[in-house]
């Protein structure tokens, strides 16, 4: 069983309002758990890149895949990276420009990726990628060809040099501001999903999946 605690390195320890910061393996499961979306920031011919990308977790590792012709992909291989997750929950408005701030659920990772060379294990990453999302769906799907299989590739990254920074509540304000006639207050946020648009090539008769209806993010 892992430490329910992630250690802190010198990368992920904050120094800025680390009263914000968990280490916790639950604080930072959730976040991956709540949106598919992460930015992969890797380096590729001695620049700097930044790739969004949909991610999903099974145990201690996190995932991603693309197109095996991925600059970012293929510069990860093998390689250092930072896998970073945001979810914004709210604006924060306060009596002074100093202090507007938001309420958001952010996580940071580093590590070496590894690349998902077995294809058996390649296929069942890509199951649990689709499932996570919609239960269910996978066995209903055509079967993935061995041409796609080979045109994507799958990395994972333990989750082992990671934290979590937290913001919530109202203003923080200074106490003598507070009296200010100044609407003062939190906008809350959150991600919505919308109702399901039938491909238009879709033979008619199709029932619409439970699971649609159901989805939940954020």
């Amino acid at each position: 069983m892992s430490d329910a605690r992630i250690p802190p390195s010198e990368r992920t320890r904050l120094r800025r309002l680390h009263e914000r910061g968990r280490y916790d393996r639950e604080a930072v499961h959730a976040i991956l758990d709540a949106t598919p979306l992460a930015q992969l920031g890797t380096v590729v011919d001695g620049s700097p890149r930044v790739t969004p990308t949909f991610q999903w977790r099974a145990g201690d590792r996190v995932y991603w895949h693309g197109s095996s012709a991925s600059q970012a992909l293929r510069a990860a291989e093998d390689g250092e990276v930072c896998l970073s997750v945001c979810l914004l929950d709210g604006l924060v408005l306060a009596r002074s420009g100093f202090f507007h701030s938001a309420n958001y659920r952010s996580l940071t990772i580093f590590g070496r990726a590894r690349k998902v060379s077995d294809p058996d294990e390649k296929l069942a990453r890509l199951e649990t990628f689709i499932e996570r999302l919609f239960p269910g769906r996978w066995s209903t799907l055509r079967p993935v060809t061995p041409q796609e299989l080979k045109a994507t590739s799958v990395l994972s990254l333990p989750i082992e040099e990671a934290s979590a920074k937290i913001r919530t509540g109202p203003p923080g304000d200074d106490e003598p501001d507070c009296s200010l006639p100044v609407w003062a207050g939190v906008l809350p946020i959150r991600m919505l999903v919308e109702p399901p648009l039938p491909d238009p090539r879709m033979p008619a008769g199709v029932a619409e999946p439970r699971y649609l209806r159901t989805l939940k993010l954020g």
